[in-house]
Formats: structure tokens, sequence, C-alpha cells
């Protein structure tokens, strides 16, 4: 991010001040962006090349698809200049595509995790068999459908801050991850209802749920 910043101040000082100085031949302006890039470039192909933790390739990979392009080269001083140059992606194709694979193999598993999770600690409300919460008189569940909806949202909302293309992809797979958690909610209740006849506040627990299925439709 500091390059990046120091990129976008030296070549704004091309444009203004030192471009004029030579003659158009001496392609200034290209010369300087294009040592920037190919720099840029390489450090980035040599970070991509190496092991990163899971928020390191959330970051390179924002740099590479979201804070460079449009950032960067959209700058009102230098988007002009700069659509001249072509100076293209900082990675290859296919090394960004490994990026974004990993970083999506692993926002999934973290998600599908923390639902696990938190189903488990729902679960574990149950056979404390307390009194559920009322809100405008009604029983409530509502934290399970708080959590899953925003780790869900949220998760969408990191990819697409990326890319629309990696938005996209996460919320396929988490297309297909919530019906699961579903499933894994509803055979948790089931289960519950069967052997927990006796807990004291069984019917308000099974009331809370079924009022919660509605924060899910």
């Amino acid at each position: 991010l500091h390059m990046g910043k120091t990129m976008k101040e030296d070549l704004t000082v091309v444009v203004k001040y030192i471009k004029q100085l030579y003659p158009p031949e001496f392609n200034v302006f290209s010369t300087y962006a294009e040592l920037y890039h190919n720099y840029f470039a390489s450090q980035a192909k040599k970070n991509a090349e190496s092991h990163l933790e899971d928020k390191d390739i959330y970051l390179l990979l924002s740099w590479v698809h979201n804070i460079y392009p449009k950032d960067m080269r959209k700058d009102h001083v230098l988007a002009e200049e700069l659509e001249k140059v072509k100076l293209g992606s900082l990675l290859p194709s296919s090394l960004s595509k490994e990026l974004e694979k990993k970083y999506l193999d692993s926002e999934e598993a973290t998600i599908k995790n923390s639902l696990s999770k938190c189903l488990d600690k729902e679960i574990q409300r149950w056979k404390e068999d307390k009194e559920p919460e009322k809100l405008s008189g009604h029983f409530q569940s509502e934290l399970l459908a708080i959590f899953v909806i925003q780790s869900i949202y949220s998760g969408q909302k990191r990819a697409k801050d990326i890319s629309t293309a990696v938005g996209e992809e996460l919320s396929l797979r988490l297309s297909k991850e919530l019906p699961a958690f579903l499933k894994s909610y509803k055979d948790a209740f089931e289960d519950f209802k069967e052997k927990s006849k006796k807990h004291r506040y069984y019917k308000p627990i099974l009331i809370a749920n079924i009022n919660n299925c509605w924060n899910f439709r």
C-alpha cells in the first residue's frame, strides 16, 4: 500500500511537472509507469509464489484486482495517461486463479466451520433447558439466524470487495452450503423433539425454533 501511494505521488509529479520538459518521443510518463508496474508485478508474483497466510492472500488479491486497477490507475490526474500505456495485470492469469481458489476454499471452510460451531452452541442452549427470550410477546431464538446471515453476508462482501467474479463464486458455493446447514439444524431439532420431551421448557423451545425458521426464509 505504501508503494502504491508512492507510485501515485511520483507519477502525478511526472504528469504535472516533468513530462513537459522532454520531447514527446521520449515517452517519459510511459517509462516511469512501466518501471513501477514491472517492479510491482515482480513483487506480486514473488509474493504469490511464496507461502501466504489467508489474510495475506486476501490483501494481495485485493491489491491486484481492486486497489491497483481502480484506485491507482483510475486516479483523475493519471487515468488518461495510464490508459495510453496499457500496463495489464500485476499477476499472470493462471497464478491469479490459483490464489483465488485458495482464498475461496479457505473462506468457504471458515464460514462452514463457524456455522457448525454456532449450531453446536444453539443445541447446547436447548439442553440447558432455559426459557427462551421473548420478542413482542413471542418466544424467539434469533441468535442462530442472525449469526448465520451475518456470516454469509460478511463473507460475500469480503469476496466481492476483491472482485465481482470472486464474490459471485463464493456466493455460488455458499448457496450450496446453506441448505446443508439448514438440514443439520433440522436434524438436530428433530432429535431434540424426540429426546427432550421431559424438559421444563420443552414447548417454549419448540415454539422459539419454529418462529426462528421465518428468519431463514
